[in-house]
């Protein structure tokens, strides 16, 4: 929700908004008259402007700190900040502008109508911007979006058809001085529309912009009842793919009514095909599509609101029962689903080249990592990429006898259960798809040890909860007579645990991660044909401190 202006700060922004608007005027006067009036006495008060700026940040900054942990006030105190840095912009590029003009002086002067036309949409544009932001006006913020499309639509026009008239060669001076002034007055429109994506997010209590905001307002639209006009967006993840994920909830009431999704339109559709897709396979697991919408290379997903928590907390902030029965649970659902969705096709998940690709990443982050072969007191260490490329030749030896529809991201975040209703959902569905059943099994453990969960307590219960996934999955095998599950599990382990490192600055969780990646690419390497059967994964050493 919205945080009102301080008095000050109203003040303030009314001054910074009526000089900027002079300055406009003064640039179109100057045009009018061919640079009759003199810059100096038109332009003096860009010292001005820039103090009414620092003026406003410093209220803000005060406000912030009054405000404390709310996230909504910190949106709309860094949306103010914004609003006047794209002010002072502008009136910085009224000034460039009269420079470039001055250059057409007295030659064949024929781009002052246009250049007048553009200049009306600018001073416009910063006549709304009182009103959006007092009355926290979103259809007046909308407004100034689109004033800034026809602005740019105008403006390119206009630097196509000089672009073309240079190749003549003739009055190439005045062709490229007027082209200087287009892309300053384009930038007023670049500035204009930054501000209203900053007047939105104070509208909003979150970040975001005219697209997106026009995306939540399609997605909400098609809700039973119809849209709230007065929504609040609640953050609640942004993911390493670049989508946001927030709670829509109206304002003044605590709950959510939807999750709003948006991100890049291959991945989001690739979700909603593949959340239909579980409809289909598994009903009930999936939460339902309220709304799909996509414009350009962007998407945007209305998902259902799902009751609950993420076994992440659970196993955080949960009790013991609460964590046993979500557990136990958890291990009925994947049984069932693993279950129903088997076929004899046999699959290789490839482990090793999944790490092999995320390597590069690794290393950027962890330069240390990338070690050479080397030699101690007469024995051989290969380098890690030595060790995967070996790991890879024999992976390909240790195919799944058969696949199951499995989740493909099953972090612990991404698991809902419910105790009300002792139930387990799935979300952030986009990789799931007919696969070896281990590669859930070893992105689940492995989330859970990089937690972070520092205490002697919540240590041990992550190593319970591993291990007694780790027993259903073995139970699974043993029943469904999967000869290589182990082998296959420490491979997918050893995946996990080293590309995880690319997202850990902390250097020693990197490290207790990257080395046990090894050591179990390494137990692997060094079994006889013989002894891969007796073979099972550390889970004790892996998982414990």
């Amino acid at each position: 929700m919205s945080i009102q202006l301080a008095k000050s700060q109203s003040n303030n922004l009314c001054f910074l908004i009526v000089e900027v608007g002079t300055q406009i005027a003064n640039l179109q006067n100057y045009i009018a008259n061919a640079g009759a009036s003199a810059i100096n006495g038109s332009f003096d008060r860009i010292g001005y402007i820039h103090n009414l700026k620092i003026r406003l940040h410093n209220d803000s900054y005060q406000q912030r700190l009054k405000a404390g942990d709310n996230e909504s006030a910190a949106v709309g105190f860094r949306a103010i900040n914004s609003i006047t840095n794209n002010l002072e912009r502008i009136a910085e590029l009224c000034l460039d502008c009269t420079h470039h003009v001055t250059d057409l002086l007295g030659n064949d002067y024929e781009f002052g109508n246009e250049y007048e036309k553009l200049l009306d949409r600018v001073a416009l544009g910063i006549s709304l911007i009182e009103r959006a932001n007092q009355d926290n006006n979103t259809q007046q913020a909308l407004k100034i979006a689109d004033i800034q499309q026809k602005l740019s639509t105008h403006c390119e026009q206009l630097i196509n058809q000089y672009s073309k008239a240079l190749k003549t060669k003739k009055h190439t001076d005045d062709l490229i001085a007027a082209l200087f002034v287009l892309k300053s007055i384009k930038s007023m429109g670049d500035a204009l529309l930054k501000i209203c994506n900053a007047t939105l997010s104070r509208h909003i209590g979150q970040t975001i912009n005219v697209d997106r905001y026009h995306s939540l307002s399609r997605c909400v639209d098609h809700l039973q009842n119809g849209a709230s006009k007065n929504l609040v967006l609640d953050t609640i993840a942004e993911t390493r793919s670049g989508s946001a994920i927030s709670g829509v909830s109206e304002a003044n009431k605590e709950d959510i009514i939807a999750i709003f999704k948006e991100g890049k339109k291959q991945k989001l559709k690739e979700e909603c095909q593949s959340v239909e897709r579980w409809h289909e396979i598994y009903p009930g697991i999936a939460p339902r599509i309220l709304s799909y919408q996509k414009k350009g290379q962007s998407a945007a997903l209305l998902i259902e609101h799902l009751a609950g928590n993420t076994f992440e907390n659970i196993l955080l902030q949960g009790s013991d029962k609460l964590q046993k029965k979500s557990l136990k649970q958890l291990s009925l659902k994947l049984s069932d689903i693993w279950q129903k969705t088997k076929n004899k096709k046999t699959v290789n998940a490839q482990y090793i080249q999944q790490l092999q690709k995320r390597m590069p990443d690794v290393y950027a982050i962890h330069p240390s990592f990338q070690q050479q072969h080397s030699h101690i007191a007469g024995i051989n260490i290969p380098s890690f990429s030595e060790l995967l490329q070996q790991a890879y030749k024999l992976e390909k030896t240790l195919s799944a006898p058969f696949s199951v529809y499995i989740h493909g991201d099953f972090n612990t975040d991404n698991i809902i259960y419910d105790p009300q209703q002792n139930k387990i959902n799935f979300i952030d569905l986009h990789r799931s798809g007919y696969m070896d059943y281990v590669q859930d099994i070893s992105v689940f453990m492995v989330s859970n040890y990089r937690l972070k969960a520092l205490n002697q307590t919540h240590r041990q219960r992550v190593l319970q909860v591993n291990l007694a996934i780790y027993q259903f999955a073995a139970e699974f095998a043993r029943q469904n007579k999967d000869d290589t599950f182990e082998l296959r599990l420490a491979l997918g382990l050893a995946r996990s645990l080293a590309s995880s490192t690319r997202f850990t600055l902390d250097k020693t969780l990197a490290k207790a991660m990257f080395y046990r990646s090894r050591l179990l690419i390494e137990q692997v390497l060094n079994l006889s044909t013989k002894r891969r059967a007796d073979y099972r994964v550390p889970i004790k050493e892996i998982f414990v401190g």
